[in-house]
C-alpha cells in the first residue's frame, strides 16, 4: 500500500507534552462495529467483559540517550537493542564522524568503542565502565522521550516517573509502551473486581519506533528487531483463554506485535513483525492503544486491525473532540 494512504491532518497542538493526571483520567475512545463512543480510561472495566484478558508489557525504560565527546566533536547516541552485557546497537545522529575503533567518552564513568557501523546511522558499541552498565547509564544517560517532545520542552525530572508504566519490571526499553501509562492501582483493582484477567509479557521497545517511514510503499519499509519474551506459564493461560472463547486484548501495540509474532506460544527472541492492512490476526481480539502519528507504522497497525476507513473516521473524531495524541496522549479501545 502507499504510505500516503495513512496520512491525515493532525494539528500540532493535539500532541500531548505531559500525561493526564491522574493517569486514568485520560480520555478513551471506544471504536467498534457499532460505532464510536467517548469515555475515560477509568471506565475501562465497564467496557470489557468478565473473562477478557488484558496483556501488558512489563519492560522498563532505561536512560538510553547519551551525549559524548570524540575530541571536540559531540556525539549523540540513542540505544535501541542490547547485544550483550556491555554491547548495544544504537542510532547516532552524526555517525559519519565515527569509524571502527573510535572511543567516545560519555561523562566520567562511561566510554564507548565503535565495533562496527551499519546503515541509517546505526552503530555497534562496546561500552567500558568500572561499574555495571545499568549503573553507568543511570549516571550518564537521559530518558529517551520521543524527539518531538524533547525538542518542544526538553526532558526533566518528572519524566523519570511519567515515562514508566505501572507494569515496568524488566530493564531494556528505550521507549515506553505508552498505552500502559494510563493504568493506576485503583484501575487495576476495578478491573480485577470486574473479572478481567491480566497477564504480562516483555518486549523491549527499540528506538526504531520513532523512525519515520521514508519509503513510498509499505512493502519497502523494514522494521528494526526488538527482543521479547512470552513465558511458558503466560502462554498456557493465554491459549486456555483462546480455547474458551475469551477475548485477548493487548495493552499497546508492543504487546500486540509480540503476541502475533509468537502466536501465543512460548517465545524468547527478536521480532521485526510489521503489520499492515491485509494481515490476518491469529492471536488477539482487540487492542487498547494511544493515538498515533500520521504515516506511522503504528497507524498502519491499527488500520490493519480495524480497517483504514474506520480508523480515518475515528481519528477525525478524536481530532475534533480534542483528544490528545502520541506518547503522553489519550487512549482508544479497538474492538473489531
Amino acid at each position: 500500500m502507499r504510505v500516503d494512504d495513512f496520512d491525515f491532518d493532525l494539528p500540532e497542538d493535539r500532541i500531548a507534552l505531559r500525561p493526564a493526571s491522574p493517569r486514568d483520567s485520560a480520555k478513551l475512545l471506544r471504536v467498534a462495529a457499532d460505532g464510536l463512543s467517548d469515555h475515560l480510561v477509568r471506565d475501562l472495566p465497564s467496557l470489557l467483559r468478565p473473562g477478557d484478558v488484558l496483556v501488558g508489557n512489563d519492560t522498563r525504560v532505561i536512560p538510553a540517550q547519551l551525549s559524548g565527546l570524540k575530541g571536540e566533536a559531540r556525539i549523540d547516541v540513542t540505544l535501541h537493542m542490547r547485544l550483550g552485557p556491555m554491547e548495544w546497537l544504537a542510532f547516532v545522529r552524526n555517525s559519519r564522524r565515527l569509524k571502527r575503533g573510535d572511543r567516545v567518552a560519555f561523562g566520567e564513568t562511561l566510554a564507548g568503542v565503535v565495533e562496527s557501523k551499519g546503515e541509517g546511522g546505526e552503530v555497534h558499541w562496546r561500552f567500558e565502565s568500572a561499574e555495571p552498565l545499568e549503573v553507568a547509564l543511570e549516571r550518564a544517560g537521559t530518558m529517551p522521550l520521543p524527539p518531538y517532545i524533547a525538542r518542544k520542552r526538553g526532558i526533566d525530572q518528572r519524566d523519570k516517573a511519567d515515562y514508566q508504566t505501572l507494569f515496568a519490571r524488566e530493564d531494556g526499553a528505550v521507549a515506553a509502551p505508552t498505552a500502559g501509562l494510563h493504568f493506576t492501582p485503583e484501575l487495576l483493582a476495578a478491573l480485577e473486581a470486574a473479572g478481567v484477567q491480566r497477564e504480562t509479557v516483555t518486549l523491549h521497545v527499540g528506538a526504531g519506533t520513532f523512525l519515520p517511514v521514508k519509503v513510498d510503499d509499505t512493502a519497502d519499509h523494514r522494521m528494526h528487531h526488538e527482543w521479547g519474551r512470552v513465558p511458558d506459564e503466560v502462554s498456557a493461560r493465554l491459549k486456555a483463554a483462546k480455547r474458551e472463547g475469551r477475548r485477548i486484548i493487548p495493552i499497546g501495540t508492543t504487546s500486540l506485535r509480540l503476541l502475533e509474532a509468537s502466536g501465543l506460544e512460548p517465545f524468547t527472541g527478536t521480532t521485526d513483525i510489521f503489520i499492515t492492512p491485509g494481515y490476518r490476526f491469529r492471536a488477539v481480539d482487540g487492542l487498547m492503544t494511544n493515538f498515533h502519528l500520521p504515516r506511522s507504522t503504528l497507524f498502519m497497525l491499527v488500520s490493519a486491525l480495524m480497517g483504514l476507513e474506520r480508523m480515518r473516521g475515528a481519528y477525525a473524531h478524536a481530532v475534533a473532540a480534542d483528544y490528545r495524541f502520541y506518547s503522553y496522549g489519550d487512549s482508544s479501545l479497538l474492538l473489531p
